[in-house]
């Protein structure tokens, strides 16, 4: 163990680290739909995994060619799409296009690798989300996080984050509405979020990726700078999407996950590092879900 990753695992003593292995996950496959379950979902319950401050849900999904979820209803919850390969294609009840304006009822947005897809669900909204493509499946992460308050006014979100910023480090991709809690209707129609350049979403919450590359490291500073009203006790998941390359990545200089793997990491506070490094035969594409 190098000095660094020493100093690294010691600066962290104070936390609780535990990992979320892959195979103990629920798990459907239904021919069309392959999804695995972090947290209690559909006909998958546990009660040791019902949320993680205020992160609710975390699928891994790959949908195959031509087949996808149909229109359903939402309400009162914050729900994003990681885009890991493939594409997507969503339409909405709100008829919005890519830059929040209006549309007619038959435009659509198709994400690809690199796009974030998210949604207020607040007094309740309606989509679609399909795999159009003839040959090839989609692979996302499905993810939601529990709003502070219900009957927000529904609102989408897409927007693509480059694959550059993601190998310099971790770029942040969702963080807390700057308004914060008692945000007006013209504050909420801004939309402006804590962190410059990220999705706003309605929690204290932050999201962020890396691109690791095999025997480099980064690390996540928890809590952001100052992006978040819960400074101490923050609870932060780190989950390794199953590429099937090989990743591995190791937490603290101890803590080891590979493909499909996630850690619950508690007790730690705004400002402390969570330090990583690459130790599988291919990159590590790390999402890290930092809740109060």
């Amino acid at each position: 163990m190098s000095k660094v990753t020493k100093a690294m695992s010691k600066s962290l003593a104070h936390a609780k680290i535990v990992p979320r292995r892959s195979s103990e996950r629920g798990h459907g496959n239904h021919g069309w739909l392959n999804s695995y379950h972090t947290f209690s979902f559909a006909q998958y319950y546990d009660p040791k995994f019902q949320n993680f401050g205020a992160l609710r849900v975390l699928n891994e999904d790959r949908v195959a060619p031509n087949n996808g979820f149909p229109t359903h209803p939402h309400r009162d919850a914050e729900i994003f799409s990681y885009i890991l390969s493939g594409e997507l294609t969503h339409r909405d009840s709100m008829v919005t296009k890519k830059d929040g304006s209006t549309a007619n009822k038959n435009d659509f947005y198709r994400m690809h690798r690199g796009d974030v897809q998210f949604t207020t669900g607040g007094t309740g909204i309606a989509h679609s989300e399909q795999n159009e493509h003839s040959k090839d499946e989609v692979h996302f992460l499905q993810i939601w996080a529990m709003p502070w308050r219900k009957g927000l006014p529904p609102t989408y979100h897409t927007m693509t984050f480059p694959e550059d910023a993601k190998r310099n480090g971790f770029a942040t991709i969702i963080s807390p509405l700057k308004a914060g809690t008692k945000a007006t209707g013209e504050e909420e129609k801004a939309a402006v979020p804590a962190i410059e350049g990220t999705i706003p979403i309605h929690a204290d919450f932050l999201m962020g990726a890396s691109i690791i590359a095999q025997g480099k490291s980064a690390s996540w500073k928890v809590g952001g700078n100052n992006a978040v009203q819960s400074k101490t006790g923050r609870k932060v998941y780190l989950h390794l999407p199953m590429r099937r390359i090989g990743a591995k990545i190791r937490l603290a200089g101890e803590t080891e996950l590979g493909e499909g793997d996630g850690v619950f990491v508690e007790n730690v506070n705004a400002g402390d590092e969570l330090f990583l490094e690459s130790i599988g035969e291919g990159e590590a594409e790390v999402v890290v879900l930092d809740s109060n």
